[in-house]
């Protein structure tokens, strides 16, 4: 089975995306990614958006029984001050209406967009008809729907609410989502009736900037000079934030928040989709994506050989497949572009550190893209244990899921070995840099060394000059000294020469010695009155240290002794 007949359906490039990131404005460009708490991320942590240092108080708040009442009125641990804590409701606060894009997927394993509420199969939920979205989830489906999928955009507290209340979600879903916390669970397992899975899965993609989105680049593509990143010297490294490169082209983090209901006989899909106008993935282009995989004929064949839904939960995740080997892509050919100016620029040296540490965050997505794979192939579907269903469609199904888990854990793992191979050349340009570096040294070490080789010929030359004249400097000094013992007459003598040389020389030595802050004869950070005194602190200490080391080994050899 050729791979590429698996990704077939995904190769289609939007034209609303290929946008330059320097045509868009400041704040369209996707923020740093905050860091996730894990400890929250799970409905197995017995306390949900509670620190340790977080005083427990009871809460006595009436329950609304309605979905206004989410998520008390379906989950009552969680406290109106956990909610708070989480920030669910209120960073959906912000958004003033929520866009649902609605896809159905039939037994005979056709897609169709369904017609909801007479609006086509987009729903738009404003504030002033936030009913018309419930009444709309309240309605029968049709008898022929295996699964119906919601791609969600924008959000609202009131679309939360109501989601959560009819399909009955874990809250752990939402604040995981909205807080970009990685996770993947599975909740309220019933043999033989379905189950809640969820994941939360981080990835990277890729705007290609100025570059067309509809064409990769080829190897005669000429590289252009490109910024490591637009992080300053003196920041950080955030490997959260998107990672710039050369014309406007960036690695940013995206989001794939799917939370699936499996029955025996329809199932539910949940995407939410963080904030579209900052790049990220919007609800209607991976809605367009998801209607393609209805066409291809080997997804085709798969949902006709199994009735169980998880394939089209499966299906999603190929989206961040091909996300993740696009960004490799466009990043190989910006390594190469490293490569070749790192023996030009030694200033790319804390840029390809920046690069490598993202490399090693990219390392930790792609483990968590694996086990979100290895969860959805080892959590089986409880509604297939249904008695509608045979023991080989069962084992089939099983076998099928496996297979094409398989699949995408092998491109996983292309893709991990595609990330250490980009690591690995990094740090060679790295070592290379630094080899550079110290060619250079040495070349400028060697210029040194010859000037003072140079420099050292040219004084010994002066010495031998010295060693010449130095003896006839030193005979006329002498006989020109007005002393009674060479010059009958004089008032000097020797010893008036003598005495007054030693005292002048004890002089310039005690004031040398004083107007120096480092010196063996001061004790570290002296004072300059100590100084001053260096000539009687060091007599102390010459005569009265031997004397201590003598009383402390005596007293060494009386414990000793008394031990004994």
């Amino acid at each position: 089975m050729a791979v590429s007949r698996i990704l077939a359906p995904f190769r289609v490039h939007d034209n609303s995306e290929d946008v330059a990131p320097q045509d868009l404005k400041d704040t369209a460009l996707p923020p740093a990614v905050p860091a996730p708490p894990y400890r929250h991320a799970a409905p197995s942590g017995p306390w949900p958006w509670m620190d340790l240092n977080v005083d427990f108080t009871d809460s006595t708040t009436v329950i609304d029984g309605s979905w206004r009442g989410y998520p008390q009125n379906q989950f009552g641990n969680w406290t109106p001050d956990q909610v708070r804590r989480s920030q669910m409701l209120e960073k959906c606060s912000i958004n003033k209406s929520s866009t649902v894009y609605w896809m159905d997927v039939h037994y005979d394993g056709s897609f169709t967009t369904p017609d909801i509420g007479g609006n086509g199969h987009t729903t738009v939920v404003s504030t002033q008809r936030e009913d018309d979205l419930w009444d709309v989830l309240q309605g029968k489906r049709p008898g022929d729907i295996r699964v119906r999928s919601l791609f969600v955009d924008d959000l609202t507290s009131p679309v939360l609410r109501m989601l959560g209340t009819k399909y009955n979600v874990e809250p752990f879903f939402f604040t995981s989502s909205i807080n970009w916390i990685p996770s993947r669970y599975q909740e309220a397992p019933t043999h033989g009736e379905g189950d809640h899975i969820t994941i939360t899965l981080p990835f990277v993609r890729a705007l290609r900037g100025s570059q067309p989105s509809s064409a990769s680049p080829t190897p005669s593509d000429p590289a252009p000079h490109t910024p490591i990143s637009s992080q300053s010297a003196g920041s950080r490294i955030n490997t959260q934030a998107p990672y710039h490169m050369g014309e406007g082209g960036m690695l940013f983090i995206d989001l794939l928040a799917i939370h699936m209901v499996r029955g025996v006989e329809t199932s539910t899909i949940i995407s939410y989709h963080p904030e579209s106008t900052w790049c990220r993935t919007p609800a209607k282009r991976l809605h367009s994506l998801m209607q393609l995989v209805g066409g291809s004929v080997y997804w085709q064949k798969i949902f006709s050989k199994s009735k169980d839904p998880t394939f089209v939960f499966l299906a999603i995740l190929w989206y961040a497949l091909y996300a993740w080997d696009e960004s490799f892509e466009l990043l190989d050919y910006h390594v190469s572009d490293l490569e070749s100016q790192v023996l030009e620029d030694h200033g790319l040296t804390r840029g390809l550190h920046i690069l490598q540490a993202h490399l090693l965050h990219y390392a930790s997505l792609l483990h968590g893209f694996e086990v979100s794979v290895r969860f959805i192939e080892n959590t089986r579907n409880p509604a297939m244990e249904c008695s509608d269903f045979s023991d080989k469609q069962r084992k089939e199904s099983n076998e099928l899921m496996k297979k094409e888990c398989e699949n995408l854990l092998g491109e996983i793992d292309r893709l991990e070995k595609r990330r250490l191979m980009l690591s690995n050349r990094l740090k060679n340009a790295m070592d290379l840099a630094f080899a550079s570096v110290n060619i250079e040294d040495s070349r400028q070490t060697r210029t040194l060394t010859e000037a003072t080789v140079r420099d050292s010929a040219a004084m010994k030359q002066i010495s031998y000059l010295t060693m010449i004249f130095l003896p006839a400097s030193f005979t006329a000094s002498v006989f020109g000294m007005n002393v009674a013992e060479i010059a009958p007459g004089t008032l000097e003598t020797l010893a008036h020469y003598a005495e007054t040389t030693i005292l002048l020389t004890l002089l310039t030595v005690y004031i040398v010695v004083t107007l120096q802050t480092y010196s063996s004869f001061h004790e570290k950070h002296s004072t300059f009155l100590q100084r001053a005194a260096w000539p009687v602190l060091s007599l102390r200490r010459i005569v009265f240290k031997p004397l201590a080391a003598v009383q402390q080994a005596g007293a060494i050899q009386k414990t000793v002794d008394d031990m004994v």
